[in-house]
């Protein structure tokens, strides 16, 4: 029951993040903050040892550490590394790699769909949070790409699992 909860939390804030990126290109900060507060709960209930999620939660550091390099470099946003970070929390070492794939691959498409688009379709046309998505100063909504590589890797995930995948 409380798996099912922490998964319907985690799956919220994630694609809330994505639609807010999307739609206005700003991850809050409470969406990262709650991700990374709601998992030692859920990683403790479901009886993971307390050494095991400060280990997460010391690995997210890192991950943010980086996260913060690469926003100084301005190659991702600043909303963008915190949420990276809070994912991180959730994936550790195990689901990092499903994690950080699926996110690469679907930014990859995501960035050359948006800038193939944004190369032919004229702005102005469109509902105003697409014609901000197209205009050419604005960035790529990268919350989308993690929001998929974070539900990707559900099935990795070391303290949650979903109720849809076989045993």
């Amino acid at each position: 029951m409380f798996e099912t909860i922490a998964l319907a939390a985690y799956v919220g804030l994630v694609l809330f993040a994505a639609f807010s990126d999307a739609s206005r290109l700003i991850i809050p900060n409470w969406v990262s903050i709650a991700l990374t507060a709601i998992f030692p709960v859920a990683a403790l209930i479901a009886g993971a040892p307390l050494l095991e999620v400060g280990l997460h939660l010391v690995f997210a550091f890192g991950v943010l550490a980086l996260g913060f390099v690469l926003f100084q470099f301005n190659i991702i946003g600043g909303g963008d590394a915190k949420l990276l970070a809070a994912v991180s929390v959730w994936t550790g070492f195990t689901a990092f790699m499903p994690f950080i794939l699926w996110t690469a691959i679907a930014g990859g498409v995501m960035a050359l769909a948006l800038l193939t688009a944004r190369s032919f379709i004229p702005v102005g046309t469109y509902p105003a949070f697409v014609d901000h998505l197209l205009k050419k100063q604005n960035g790529i909504p990268y919350g989308v790409a993690i929001m998929i590589g974070a539900l990707m890797a559900i099935p990795s995930l070391p303290y949650l699992s979903s109720p849809l995948t076989l045993p």
